[in-house]
């Protein structure tokens, strides 16, 4: 099992969609310094994804810092620092699309849509 959750889209880039998970993952705290992360084997076999893709998204987070490769023990968490404020609003970016994509969908006006989130926000904040 994965230690973080990929919702594939149809029409996004399935490497794009994967770092987004590790991304998000890392940043809540879901994958922690120290954590071993899934071999290319394991991550091509659990989503379903081409090998070489799955070797590009582990040499991008290498890349990024976020994770090293550890001889005999495998890839490892290394950086779940916070994150920038660009890397959160890349992070609920998507999310964000696909509200206002429906709020359209729905005739909402920018300003009802405003209103419901800043709604949602104040009943979050009471929990």
């Amino acid at each position: 099992m994965l230690p973080f959750i990929v919702q594939f889209q149809s029409g996004k880039p399935v490497y794009d969609q994967v770092l987004l998970a590790v991304r998000r993952a890392l940043t809540v705290g879901q994958l922690k310094p120290g954590d071993r992360f899934p071999s290319v084997r394991v991550l091509s076999q659990e989503l379903r994804i081409n090998p070489s893709t799955a070797h590009k998204i582990i040499g991008t987070l290498v890349d990024e810092g976020m994770l090293a490769v550890r001889p005999g023990v495998g890839s490892v968490v290394t950086n779940a620092g916070p994150a920038t404020a660009q890397q959160r609003q890349e992070l609920v970016g998507s999310d964000i699309e696909r509200l206002v994509l429906d709020a359209r969908m729905l005739s909402l006006s920018l300003e009802e849509l405003i209103s419901a989130i800043q709604r949602a926000w104040r009943r979050l904040e009471k929990d």
